[in-house]
């Protein structure tokens, strides 16, 4: 549709733009110049027949003519080039067929001529396929009135008109010009096409070039990322692990209320600053595609408390009150799946609802929808009765960066990536946030998840395991632990006291190689980014080694790192696991028992 051209118009160049083809373009062209081209003709064969008294022939030069005219007009008003050429071949055949088998009753060159003019302009204008249609039903009229008269001498009762020498001259000039017109525009039209292939090619070359360089550049300032947030990650989780590991050793140590009361918080604020690190870190892996889910065994209730714990004294500090309730149902069971992810999406709901709300009340509930012995589905509600959430806000919510408003931003802080990684972690596992919200009122943030469980009990103290490792023999176990900052080494030699562990340590991974050579051990602690010689090439050469004993040792890599291929990266180089730093004390404790007692 072009808006420029009128009912009115005449003008070629309204009826042409330049998002059109270029052989569209050319189409157009020799419509436009050809039906005045073919209208002049048959006005000069008209007069030429009418006044020889030849009133077939002059009625089909009329009739030729509105129809150019009638289709120019179109043409003008809507350049429907490729219904017009058919309407035009369609004319032309009934035309042909009606001077051959009724005007003239014979063929001569001017219907040959008009026949070649007809295979031309199809083929040109509506293609392959159609040129051959109309070719056929053009030629197979001529041949079939051919073997006609020459079989049976064709006669009808209409008599023929007859025409002289200067008609035919008039017609065989008209046909000559449309003819070469028709060759000599889409010759020029072909070449043109042709010469901006080439050009087209030549920019598109270009063009690919710089899109191989972009593409390159982004390639690299990805894996700079990457390995920007990797760095990032180990310089800032290394202290955090001191932070949250010595506040764990004093805590163990049995202090006094007062001196509990101080750790808590300082446990409380470490573990808060871990989580906006955390998020920062771990949005980007969910960006990537590169963020898995485990299934491992967990007590819900276990780890409901200890997301809470921390909210509860800040929650306390604002004077809000704070409920957990936890169905009676789900309590001494065995959970699968992956509590990290799990208490990232429950901790950054509670971790809002806290934020978010000035007086009032946080209810945290989870409730048992559907218990199928195997399985159990679990409802988890986040109510509280904070600042509430515009209803046109409700959806661009969970956008990553984003919070209610700007005021909302500079009075509460904050990364705005809680709520979209909320819904990232619940959208990758097929499943949905429910949120209803009242401005000034409060929000309720709800979602379902079903889990496999166990049928066996849950031992109530998590840490008994840890507190009996004598009984296993652990005090026994020779460890290496290749690790390069003090701070961690004093860290790790006080915790492994606590179940009479002496490790020997190796500062870096070559250290690690020379005490593996020359030294029995049970199992190994890998940091992963040392001086010298780093954690995963040090696992490749204890892997390479000739004793089969020392060859296959269990090696748990400790990480800082944030990168989304690191469990891949791990495996690869021969190590059996990993520990996240800061890592909790029980869950370190539980695996050097897991693969001791397997090798």
């Amino acid at each position: 549709m072009h808006n420029k051209a009128g009912f009115f118009n005449i003008s070629i160049y309204k009826i042409l733009s330049k998002e059109q083809p270029f052989l569209d373009q050319a189409r157009i062209r020799l419509l436009y110049y050809g039906f005045f081209l073919v209208f002049v003709a048959c006005g000069a064969l008209l007069v030429s027949v009418y006044f020889q008294g030849q009133m077939m022939l002059a009625r089909t030069s009329v009739f030729l003519m509105v129809t150019v005219a009638v289709l120019f007009k179109a043409l003008t008003y809507r350049p429907r080039w490729y219904l017009i050429s058919h309407i035009l071949l369609i004319v032309g055949t009934l035309v042909n067929a009606s001077i051959v088998y009724i005007s003239l009753q014979s063929i001569n060159i001017i219907t040959v001529q008009v026949v070649i003019i007809v295979i031309a302009f199809s083929y040109y204008m509506v293609g392959q396929k159609w040129g051959l249609i109309y070719s056929l039903l053009n030629t197979l009229p001529v041949l079939l009135f051919l073997i006609i008269e020459y079989r049976y001498n064709y006669v009808i009762w209409i008599k023929p008109d007859n025409i002289d020498e200067a008609t035919k001259m008039i017609s065989l000039f008209a046909n000559f010009i449309i003819l070469i017109y028709i060759h000599s525009h889409f010759y020029n039209a072909f070449i043109k096409n042709i010469k901006q292939l080439k050009k087209s090619a030549k920019e598109q070359a270009v063009l690919n070039v710089q899109l191989a360089r972009a593409i390159e550049k982004s390639e690299k300032s990805a894996y700079a990322k990457s390995e920007f947030l990797s760095t990032m990650s180990h310089e800032i989780r290394t202290p955090l692990n001191a932070v949250i590991g010595m506040s764990n050793l004093l805590m163990m140590s049995s202090p006094r209320p007062e001196q509990k009361e101080n750790l808590e918080i300082l446990k409380s604020s470490a573990n808060n600053l871990l989580a906006i690190v955390n998020d920062v870190l771990d949005f980007n892996k969910i960006e990537a595609g590169k963020l898995e889910f485990e299934s491992i065994r967990f007590d819900l209730t276990e780890m409901m408390n200890n997301i809470c714990g921390g909210q509860i004294l800040i929650a306390e500090q604002k004077g809000l009150q704070f409920k957990l309730t936890i169905d009676e149902v789900l309590k001494n069971k065995s959970f699968f799946g992956d509590p990290t992810r799990l208490t990232q999406i429950i901790f950054n709901l509670i971790n809002n609802a806290v934020k978010f709300t000035e007086r009032g009340s946080i209810n945290v509930m989870v409730t048992c929808l559907e218990d199928r012995h195997n399985t159990i589905t679990v409802n988890f509600l986040v109510k509280d009765t904070g600042i509430g959430i515009d209803e046109e806000k409700l959806n661009s919510i969970f956008e990553p960066f984003t919070q209610e408003s700007l005021a909302t931003t500079r009075k509460y802080s904050g990364t705005g990536l809680g709520l979209a990684i909320v819904k990232r972690l619940l959208n990758m596992q097929g499943l949905k946030i429910n949120l209803s919200s009242k401005v000034g009122v409060g929000s309720v943030f709800s979602f379902n998840m079903e889990f496999p469980v166990s049928t066996e009990t849950v031992i109530e103290n998590a840490g008994l395991q840890a507190e009996n490792a004598e009984g296993v023999g652990l005090k026994f176990l020779k460890l290496l632990i290749a690790e390069d900052n003090m701070v961690n080494v004093m860290l790790m030699k006080k915790l492994l006291s606590k179940w009479e562990i002496t490790p020997t340590i190796a500062e870096n991974g070559e250290r690690a190689v020379e005490f593996m050579q020359y030294g029995n051990f049970d199992i190994i602690l890998m940091d992963l980014q040392m001086p010298v010689m780093n954690g995963f090439d040090a696992a490749n050469e204890i892997r390479k080694m000739a004793d089969p004993k020392k060859s296959r040792i269990p090696i748990i890599a400790l990480t800082a790192s944030a990168m989304a291929d690191i469990r891949d990266r791990i495996s690869e180089a021969g190590m059996n696991d990993y520990v996240s730093k800061p890592f909790k004390p029980d869950e370190l404790i539980e695996k050097i028992q897991t693969y001791v007692a397997v090798a």
